[in-house]
């Protein structure tokens, strides 16, 4: 692939966000063929960002349910990175007009408490890290018309990130059994979807040591505060404008959103 490809499959992603209008798969229009050249693709989206004030406050993982995996036809995960300017606490109201064509999915955050450097960790090394855990919302969000993506495109669209939404009460990491855990996600008072901690790889941990060990070998680093979101816990659910949205994750606790009713002047 070279790199003008790169450079106008990024553009296309770019302009498909600012206008918020889908756009064909980027894996056939530019042929942009393997993750390696999807994550620069992503990579340059992200410079922009950055460039523009954004700036970058954690990683997500995605990918990490087999029912999430099975409704988009991959089998791995990814990654992809969090800025400020997607941030949301319990209880917000989230802006109409940002999204074009979200989906909402429950799952575990965690806060890294000490910086891990470029180097690959041991397990101990990354429980020690960590903070503290947190339910959260992820809204995904695809710039593919229709959510026709395979891994290449989600990549390249930095994972479908939309914004997300944190629960606003840390839970201490020894107490509970996030392997454990059930998640059971409402809209509008009616349960859409169910889940457990072991949907998400196994162990929500294990997704959050997945993408440490993942920047390792991309010789990045997890910064002190850093936000992961580890995953999904169960399917993914569409979303409207004025959907109430609520997400009990038992012993973890509880977090909720509302979307607003329509776009404002």
């Amino acid at each position: 692939m070279t790199r003008q490809n790169i450079l106008a499959a990024a553009d296309a992603l770019h302009r498909a966000r600012a206008e918020r209008v889908p756009i064909a798969p980027v894996s056939t229009t530019f042929g942009v063929a393997g993750a390696e050249d999807a994550y620069a693709v992503a990579s340059l989206n992200l410079q922009r960002s950055l460039a523009a004030g954004a700036r970058a406050v954690g990683l997500k993982v995605g990918l990490t349910s087999k029912a999430v995996q099975q409704q988009l036809g991959v089998s791995q995960p990814d990654f992809g990175v969090l800025l400020d300017n997607m941030a949301y606490l319990h209880g917000d109201t989230l802006p109409a007009g940002r999204l074009m064509q979200p989906k909402v999915e429950a799952e575990v955050a965690f806060v890294v408490g000490r910086e891990l450097r470029r180097e690959r960790p041991s397990w101990g090394e990354f429980l020690a890290s960590l903070a503290y855990a947190l339910p959260a919302l992820e809204v995904v969000d695809s710039a593919i018309a229709d959510w026709k993506i395979s891994l290449v495109d989600t990549v390249a669209d930095n994972a479908s990130c939309g914004v997300f939404v944190l629960g606003d009460q840390p839970v201490a990491l020894g107490g509970i059994s996030l392997r454990d855990i059930g998640m059971q996600l409402s809209k509008n008072g009616g349960v859409v979807s169910v889940g457990t901690g072991a949907a998400c790889l196994g162990h929500p941990l294990r997704a959050a040591y997945w993408l440490a060990c993942t920047m390792a070998e991309r010789g990045e680093t997890l910064a002190e505060g850093a936000i992961i979101l580890s995953g999904a816990l169960g399917p993914m659910v569409p979303v409207a404008p004025g959907d109430l949205v609520h997400a009990d994750l038992g012993a973890l606790g509880s977090v909720a959103c509302q979307f607003e009713a329509e776009a404002r002047p």
